[in-house]
């Protein structure tokens, strides 16, 4: 993700500060809290879209799941950019590292 991402993660994490009434800890936990939130809400796309649950019917659509799977992202990216203002080059490292082991795994070996 470029800086122009961060920069705007860094802009919503001021303005959840700001209107935020509870204490630093309080609003670390919320903000990783709201992912899991979040990830029911693409579960439950994810059933409205397959038309799996008998008394809602096919309720949502593949786009609702690709929204939510965006929430889950932005909320995953603004609860880390709270727990450290580095949260760039902390997910740029861990992403890195995931692909080198990953890829590397799936290379052929000569």
């Amino acid at each position: 993700m470029d800086s122009a991402t961060w920069t705007t993660i860094k802009r919503l994490v001021e303005w959840l500060d700001a209107t935020s009434n509870h204490s630093p800890e309080l609003t670390r936990l919320l903000r990783v809290l709201k992912i899991q939130e979040e990830a029911g809400e693409v579960a439950e796309a994810i059933h409205g879209a397959m038309g799996s649950n008998p008394r809602k019917g096919a309720s949502h659509t593949w786009t609702d799941v690709e929204k939510e799977l965006c929430d889950v992202i932005l909320t995953g990216m603004v609860s880390l950019a709270t727990i450290n203002p580095d949260a760039q080059k902390v997910f740029e490292y861990h992403l890195n590292r995931v692909a080198d082991r990953s890829l590397a795994a799936a290379e052929p070996t000569a």
